[in-house]
């Protein structure tokens, strides 16, 4: 028992939990579970839709490529990094991100099944083990946003894999995959930040450490 008292202290030293009422936190993770549900739906919406060039709302959509932006996985992850910083706790980080990843993998799949005539079962497996591990990286990635060296380890893995996800990198070459990813990107900086030093450790180390994982990453 001290020594759970312990680990809780010097966790709290990273970064301590707020404390919000069972009501409150309720809501918004119901909230966050539809806003999951809806952007599953607009993701598979997008992917369906068939662009007409004489209708202007479909030009924006159609130049901003947005149909690919969201089913690449740049665009959740940023989204994932924002529910669990934000989160009240890091447990509530755990809850409010898988909340988020069921509701749009539910929608996703089942306007999928009902919208456009097949079960892409092998493509969601892959999505619902996303959900099943999100609760324990979130709770990494709240306490990202804490103070002292962990966080700015955790902060450097955390934009190496953003990085990425926004940039097309070789041995000898880094390439931008499109505006929207360069928002993405700054975005996530925008999150993590803390201080000027904090943030030129995370960018160049994660940087650094985005060639590393290079070879391993799987969404070349």
């Amino acid at each position: 028992m001290r020594r759970v008292r312990t680990v809780k202290e010097m966790l709290n030293k990273i970064r301590e939990p707020k404390k919000v009422s069972k009501k409150r936190a309720t809501i918004y993770t119901l909230s966050i579970f539809i806003f999951g549900i809806a952007l599953g739906i607009m993701s598979k919406w997008l992917d369906n839709i068939a662009f007409d060039d004489t209708i202007g709302w479909h030009r924006p959509i159609e130049v901003l490529d947005l149909g690919n932006f969201f089913s690449d996985i740049g665009i959740w992850l940023l989204l994932a990094l924002m529910i669990a910083v934000f989160s009240a706790s890091p447990v509530r980080a755990g809850i409010n991100t898988f909340a988020f990843f069921a509701g749009t993998c539910v929608a996703y799949h089942a306007y999928t099944v009902l919208f456009s005539g097949f079960d892409p079962q092998s493509y969601m497996m892959i999505w619902y083990g996303i959900t099943l591990f999100s609760p324990m990286l979130a709770v990494l990635c709240w306490y990202a946003k804490g103070k002292g060296i962990v966080p700015i380890i955790l902060g450097m893995g955390i934009m190496a894999i953003i990085t990425l996800s926004c940039f097309a990198i070789g041995l000898f070459y880094v390439d931008i995959k499109g505006i929207l990813y360069i928002l993405i990107y700054v975005a996530s900086a925008v999150v993590l930040y803390r201080d000027p030093k904090q943030l030129v450790a995370i960018l160049i180390g994660g940087f650094l450490l985005a060639f590393l994982l290079n070879p391993l990453w799987p969404y070349h």
